[in-house]
């Protein structure tokens, strides 16, 4: 009787035991997520009692794509020109960047302007001829909304079209209102800084491959720094994000476009796109872009990795279509936080013909003809990196005057 006794108030004692861990337990699981949940990031387009006041009455074109999108409490998203629509916002058109409205477009295949099938907008594409909208394409426009997600990299042409549009706007009297997202590569600063013998769309301002900067700052540093034609400034508004700072890691929801198909690709392809300067293939038409590379010209011997690159989503034809390629998978490296120029250097220094190893695409990706130079002299990736320093600090200082987050 007595150890039944004692054996009956033992389980009672661990009874409560259990449920006052369980108890606790769910109270800290609760404080953790309300925590966690104070401190997720809340970006401009989610932050619709912002800017839907400044919307009210107006005539309003959109710069977006696929990842323009306000993301909902539960899970999942609305594009923010269905949700603009379902609110009676009087949108008059929609300009898409490269890759197109919907993001299914190849690098560099232009597109068409069209008709949006699921709203019936009218679309202007600013890739191809028409990179900055006319003055008739923004008749009767009387407010502009940009928001578009970016990977922080100098020679991805979404901050090149967001020049042409600030320009565009500045001229036509139209306000500009940025709905800002975070960059997943801005907690570094690197490259070499772009000289202007290589200006393009792959390159327009005097700045490094890696800025460190949301599409905010940006804008903002390119009206305060007079890069603008005719040192025009555009009329801007900035919804800044809460609970961001250039630390914090950040995984993109949705490809940016159809060759950065997730976390991996978006961090190597400061490093990795400089292959599209050479006779390598970097990823493209495979379902790893830019996390290999290959071409048949590299050494087997050395680089013991192959693949063969196929037509795919993304990449029509892509370069040494059908043929194996010998290089390097990169898709467990770990993550970056500086360019890595060894990959490059090791390519070049086995290749078969090394006079075919760039093309004239490069300087214009590197922004400046110096650095294929210092590869084929020899030079060690270290001291090709020591030549960057003084223009990385000059762009640097100038960069803290435009930061909106710390």
């Amino acid at each position: 009787m007595l150890f039944n006794r004692l054996l009956k108030n033992t389980f009672f004692i661990l009874a409560l035991g259990l449920i006052s861990c369980e108890a606790q337990t769910k109270k800290r699981n609760t404080a953790e997520v309300k925590a966690s949940s104070e401190n997720s990031i809340v970006i401009g387009a989610n932050q619709t009692e912002k800017y839907l006041p400044l919307l009210a009455d107006k005539k309003i074109g959109i710069v977006g794509n696929q990842t323009s999108v306000i993301f909902k409490k539960s899970d999942g998203y609305t594009h923010l020109v269905d949700s603009l629509l379902s609110r009676n916002m009087k949108i008059e058109k929609v300009f898409s960047p490269e890759h197109g409205f919907r993001g299914k477009a190849d690098a560099g295949e232009k597109v068409k302007d069209g008709i949006d099938t699921k709203t019936g907008l009218p679309l202007v594409s600013l890739y191809g001829s028409n990179k900055k909208p006319t003055d008739e394409q923004l008749k009767d426009i009387e407010m502009m909304i940009f928001d578009i997600q970016d990977v922080g990299v100098r020679f991805y042409t979404y901050i090149s079209t967001l020049h042409y549009v600030m320009e565009a706007c500045a001229e036509n009297n139209i306000p500009l209102l940025i709905l800002d997202r975070p960059n997943p590569n801005g907690s570094y600063v690197d490259g070499p800084i772009l000289e202007r013998s290589q200006q393009s769309f792959v390159g327009m301002h005097p700045m490094p491959i890696v800025h460190g900067m949301t599409i905010g700052e940006y804008a903002q540093m390119i009206n305060g720094e007079n890069w603008l034609a005719n040192k025009v400034k555009c009329e801007l508004m900035v919804i800044k994000m809460k609970n961001y700072d250039h630390e914090k890691n950040y995984s993109l929801p949705i490809k940016p476009s159809p060759n950065l198909p997730n976390d991996q690709a978006i961090n190597l392809y400061p490093s990795l796109c400089f292959f599209e300067g050479t006779n390598v293939n970097a990823g493209r038409g495979t379902t790893h872009q830019f996390q290999v590379f290959g071409s048949p010209d590299l050494n087997a011997e050395v680089f013991n990795y192959s693949y063969t690159p196929i037509p795919n989503d993304g990449a029509k034809h892509p370069k040494n279509e059908g043929q194996l390629c010998y290089g390097m998978n990169l898709t467990s490296e770990e993550k970056l936080s500086e360019i890595n120029l060894g990959w490059l250097i090791k390519a070049y220094q086995n290749t078969k013909n090394k006079d075919e190893f760039f093309n004239n695409f490069f300087p214009k990706l590197a922004g400046t003809q110096k650095l294929q130079q210092q590869i084929e002299s020899g030079m060690s990736e270290q001291a090709i990196k020591a030549t960057w320093q003084v223009g990385l600090t000059d762009f640097q200082n100038t960069r803290k005057k435009y930061l909106l987050y710390r």
